[in-house]
């Protein structure tokens, strides 16, 4: 019967958030306390799942996504991220800059929220499409689509890709090594291939293009929008800080963890390189980077705007991430991980395979249904982490898988969907042609490298 109360666990979170409008947070515990209870787990034992699974995806993921939100916030009240965009139009021209943008995307920005990457990359975008081509908007949407979330599901310090890390009890160091390859190899080759539709007449720019332009763009000025959605305008424009310095507090922390996990995998690490590898460490020290910078460079009220937006943000994703973990506790203790056992029990191949493939699925659904990344990779991550010792798949594996999954088809019934149609000037069909599209492109073009990576480690 958990089986069944874990089915209606689901559906009751996706009900909740899409029918009901409740908000992801208290369906999720809304959830837990039914599966607990209706599963047997009894009320005392409920409680204490639900608070201890808390307690230990906070204990893993805590810091990591506070230090990473932070760092975002303050590199972008400096117009890091803009810098980096106007430089890589710069350097490889107007032609090439879907690739380049998509690669930017995937690979830099995960380290703020994915509503201030659109604001920043869609005036680009529209400034930069009649250079491109005749399909210049479409071509560059669809890139901001995929770069965006290549990035946020699959590379560190992307918050969903540091979710699911957490969730599955992945180390960082260890995603760092497979997502920073699969997220931007996705984000490039899905832009390719939408470029290929494009040219076979997948757009039609009358029908796909708003007539009028709903958003007044000007490079000095900057939306606050480290939220979920777009904010008041902030009127003060970016300070002189050379573009290399100011990705400092991104490139070191990575650097670090990278070291720490080379030195782990060639087994020449000690105490001291696992101390500076460790990602709790390398984040605070990129945050500390991006806090001298931005005292120095905007001053001490600049600064302290950015990281009060940065602690608002923040706020709302462990609370959604620490639930995330509550639900997955209390499907441990349901004992449902023993009756799935039965379903890995084919040929190694074949397991391998299977189980790949259904979180992949699981992830895919719950997106559909819920509209929310985020919140699909995380709760999928919980009814799948419980299971992991019953099935012979390297747990990166499935993490990638469920990361991929989750790009599946974003669509309607997401806030990004109608931020990404609006600021890039598109008809809700245009939308649908490009984000919903890319997004499954990279979903499916990622799920068979995800494959050949369960069968390798």
């Amino acid at each position: 019967m958990e089986v069944v109360h874990t089915a209606i666990a689901i559906v009751l979170v996706v009900g909740l958030i899409i029918w009901v409008k409740v908000d992801p947070v208290i369906s999720l515990v809304i959830a837990s306390l039914y599966l607990g209870l209706a599963a047997g787990v009894g009320f005392a034992d409920t409680i204490t799942a639900i608070t201890e699974g808390f307690g230990s995806i906070m204990a893993e993921v805590g810091l990591l996504i506070g230090f990473g939100v932070l760092i975002g916030a303050l590199l972008h009240s400096l117009g890091t991220f803009r810098k980096l965009v106007h430089a890589l139009l710069k350097v490889v021209g107007a032609k090439r800059l879907p690739y380049a943008l998509t690669g930017a995307l995937s690979t830099v920005f995960p380290s703020i929220y994915v509503d201030v990457q659109v604001v920043l990359a869609a005036p680009i975008a529209r400034s930069s499409a009649p250079h491109v081509g005749p399909r210049g908007l479409a071509h560059l949407a669809g890139a901001i689509g995929t770069g965006i979330f290549a990035g946020y599901v699959f590379v560190i310090p992307g918050l969903a890709a540091v979710s699911i890390a957490g969730l599955l009890d992945v180390p960082l160091g260890t995603w760092m090594l497979y997502g920073i390859v699969l997220g931007p190899l996705t984000a490039v080759i899905t832009t390719y291939l939408f470029g290929l539709m494009l040219r076979a007449g997948w757009w039609k720019p009358e029908a796909d293009e708003a007539e009028d332009d709903p958003i007044d763009y000007d490079d000095g000025v900057e939306q606050n929008t480290a939220g979920t959605g777009p904010g008041e305008r902030d009127t003060l424009h970016d300070v002189e800080v050379p573009l290399f310095t100011s990705l400092l507090p991104i490139l070191v922390p990575l650097v670090m963890i990278a070291f720490g996990a080379f030195a782990e995998l060639l087994d020449f690490s000690n105490a001291f390189i696992a101390f500076i590898g460790n990602a709790n460490v390398a984040l605070f020290v990129g945050l500390l980077g991006a806090y001298v910078l931005a005292r120095a460079a905007a001053g001490t009220e600049r600064t302290d705007k950015a990281l009060k937006t940065g602690f608002h943000t923040t706020g709302e994703i462990l609370l959604i991430t620490g639930i995330g973990g509550s639900l997955g506790a209390v499907i441990e203790a349901t004992g449902l991980d023993a009756t799935l056992a039965g379903l890995f029990s084919a040929s190694e191949g074949a397991a391998v395979v299977t189980s790949v493939l259904l979180a992949w699925f699981i992830a895919a659904v719950l997106h559909l249904a819920i509209g929310s990344v985020s919140v699909a990779a995380i709760t999928a991550a919980g009814i799948i982490g419980p299971v992991l010792t019953s099935i012979e798949v390297a747990p990166i594996a499935i993490g990638l898988a469920i990361a991929s999954g989750a790009m599946f088809a974003l669509t309607v019934n997401s806030n990004f969907f109608w931020m990404f149609k609006s600021l890039l000037g598109l008809t809700t069909q245009g939308a649908l042609k490009s984000m919903t599209v890319v997004t499954s492109i990279a979903s499916l073009v990622s799920l068979p490298m995800v494959l050949a990576i369960a069968f390798v480690v």
